[in-house]
């Protein structure tokens, strides 16, 4: 059974496979030489490297790197333009104002194509891959979608609302995401108002973003924390209380009376042990083990332990994430590829483990909506189901080709093979696979790059198919041979675990 201790691995159990399960679980993984360098420091510090990621320099983004102008607001002699265009009847200015709506529809589609390449191109190239890693976490928590909000910059600054969260305080993102505008927006909260109170945002906070589904709460508590929220509102690009939309009256909440608003439900909320223990499973299962069914019990008890301590943390994040990711249980070999990659791990992690260009990141980002995970557009607002769900015999199709089109520059219909050596195969992981491979040992080699490139090791009998196929490429295992051989392993079935 995994061990439910979060008790510290001991320094004896502390290597190579330990530092690199760390930093692909924390982050995207990384090169031999950064598992290496891992490796050779105190677990406590290795994990540190991760987690305290602040003094790290990053790219900040321009502030006109995207228009924040595509939705904005009517002026005041525009609304007053076209009221007089529809009572008149004035054919002309409502067609021309059409026309401005569809061009700026097309602008904001551009620009979150631009975004998607934006993102996924920070995630590559990020020094700090545990706070990019939370980001996407939160992406699928507070799940919303760019179809429904229609504003590009919404989700963008939602984006670096999560970033700028990543680890910090989860009562920070509670009180926040009921001030997002493209939360308010996706729920219809905007709409909501005295007398006439949506109740999408307080079904949601209860079911999926801070509770849990069935936890502890009734119909009539999510009815009474609808009239909380109504008023919060927005406008243009900046979070508004609307206190006339307001309802001041009295609600009654999960067993307390008052004349609540927002910050108040979100406090209640955060009030109770379902909290941590909702959003301490989850990151579980988005760290340690994403298997369909119920969590062992060692799981449980580890889960529980996370959120005792959350609780005692007041909602800090990085003690939690600290705790789980030096502890035994996380680096327990039963958990070792119990996660499926998701479309993002999988184009982020082969580039950033076995440095492969980036390609094209028009490309990756198409083959990330064809794989099921199309950021900025998570299906529901229940966020990806992830695990399992993310291989059928189509996704498993077109993730083999873009792990080769990684490998090779090559899409399918071009031919699998590169024409010449790229430089690339022949720098880390190239120079990694030859220090590991005895001279003269074309099996040895096969071993190596098996242990470089797979987060557990496959089964006997593929094992042996692989090694023959390198057997078969004769020659030393470099340059082109080397693509070859990484494209074979990209295509087994531990591939997708990480």
């Amino acid at each position: 059974m995994p061990d439910p201790s979060l008790a510290p691995i001991p320094r004896e159990r502390w290597g190579r496979a330990a530092a690199s399960h760390l930093l692909v679980r924390a982050g995207f993984g990384g090169t031999p030489e950064q598992v290496d360098a891992l490796a050779a420091m105190r677990p406590a510090d290795a994990v540190d490297c991760l987690i305290e990621y602040e003094g790290i320099a990053t790219d900040p983004t321009p502030d006109d790197l995207f228009d924040a102008t595509i939705r904005r607001p009517l002026s005041d002699d525009e609304r007053a333009t076209l009221a007089r265009a529809r009572r008149d009847g004035d054919e002309g200015v409502l067609e021309r104002f059409q026309r401005e709506r569809t061009t700026r529809d097309m602008q904001d589609r551009d620009q979150l194509v631009s975004m998607r390449q934006w993102w996924l191109k920070r995630m590559i190239e990020t020094g700090r891959p545990l706070e990019e890693k939370m980001t996407l976490f939160w992406h699928g928590h507070f799940a919303t979608g760019w179809r429904t909000v229609e504003d590009s910059y919404h989700m963008y600054l939602q984006n670096r609302m999560m970033r700028t969260h990543a680890t910090g305080d989860f009562a920070d993102l509670a009180y926040r995401i009921i001030r997002d505008p493209a939360m308010l927006r996706y729920l219809d909260n905007n709409r909501s108002r005295r007398g006439q109170p949506n109740e999408n945002l307080a079904r949601e906070l209860m079911e999926l973003f801070v509770l849990g589904e069935g936890r502890g709460y009734t119909e009539r508590d999510i009815k009474e924390a609808a009239r909380a929220l109504t008023g919060f509102t927005f406008e243009d690009d900046s979070f508004v209380f609307d206190g006339r939309a307001h309802d001041d009256g009295r609600k009654s909440i999960l067993g307390k009376d008052g004349p609540f608003d927002g910050d108040d439900l979100v406090k209640i909320l955060l009030s109770r042990p379902e909290c941590s223990e909702f959003i301490c499973g989850k990151l579980h299962r988005f760290f340690v083990d994403d298997g369909p069914a119920a969590p062992d019990p060692d799981a449980r008890v580890a889960v529980t332990r996370l959120a005792e301590l959350m609780r005692r943390e007041r909602y800090r994040l990085k003690p939690v994430l600290r705790t789980l990711f030096l502890s035994r249980h996380f680096h327990d070999p039963a958990y070792r590829g119990s996660v499926v990659k998701s479309p993002v791990q999988l184009v982020v992690q082969t580039i950033r483990q076995l440095g492969t260009p980036p390609r094209e990141l028009a490309t990756l980002s198409s083959a990330l909506e064809l794989m099921g995970q199309s950021l900025f557009q998570p299906p529901s607002v229940k966020g990806w189901d992830g695990g399992r769900a993310w291989i059928n015999t189509s996704t498993l199709f077109i993730r083999q080709n873009t792990a080769v089109y990684l490998l090779t520059g090559r899409l399918p219909e071009s031919g699998m093979w590169a024409t010449d050596p790229s430089p690339w195969a022949d720098g880390p992981l190239g120079r990694a696979v030859a220090a590991r491979a005895r001279e003269g040992s074309t099996d040895a080699a096969a071993d190596a790059a098996l242990e470089l490139c797979l987060s557990v090791d496959p089964v006997p009998a593929r094992r042996e198919q692989f090694r023959a196929f390198v057997r078969a490429l004769g020659g030393p295992l470099a340059g082109e041979r080397l693509i070859r051989a990484l494209c074979m392993a990209t295509a087994l079935p531990e591939y997708q675990l990480c």
